[in-house]
């Protein structure tokens, strides 16, 4: 989908407050209400916004502990990919999981309450997945930067 400068404002609006009324966008995106609900409805639709939510700070909810784990898996195991989708599915505690390059499989974003419901999650979930083979923790000491917005900048064709 070409993205012209105001579906690009529209997006940075909505990135900023996704409960923006319409005829406050409109106003701040210098469109009728009419024409800005059918834009962004057009967003939708095609898929460029995909999803509405609210962002909980982890922490005011009890969850101290964040990491990322890279999972190393056996490859002589039959099926080791949809078993470990699968299995990583009926995780809460996993809120992002990534196949990536390197030498690892995957790229686990994981939360837990304190160290020791992590430390329970690797032994008693991520350990007992068949296939598995290494397990390799960050565990982060200090968010310098957390965001689900995109740049829009980063949208523009070529530019």
């Amino acid at each position: 989908m070409q993205l012209d400068p105001t579906d690009l404002k529209i997006l940075q609006q909505l990135q900023e407050d996704g409960r923006i009324s319409n005829q406050d966008l409109a106003d701040k995106v210098f469109l009728s209400p009419s024409s800005c609900l059918r834009r962004v409805r057009m967003l939708e639709e095609a898929g460029v916004i995909h999803h509405y939510c609210a962002v909980v700070d982890a922490t005011k909810v009890g969850l101290e502990v964040d990491a990322f784990v890279q999972v190393t898996m056996r490859r002589d195991v039959e099926q080791w990919h949809e078993n470990f989708s699968k299995a990583l599915l009926q995780w809460p505690e996993v809120i992002g999981s990534y196949i990536i390059t390197g030498e690892a499989n995957y790229l686990l974003r994981v939360r837990a309450r304190n160290l020791k419901h992590y430390s329970s999650f690797v032994l008693e979930r991520l350990y007992k997945t068949t296939g598995v083979l290494d397990i390799r923790s960050n565990i982060v000491l200090q968010t310098l930067k957390d965001t689900h917005q995109i740049d829009v900048g980063l949208m523009r064709d070529g530019s």
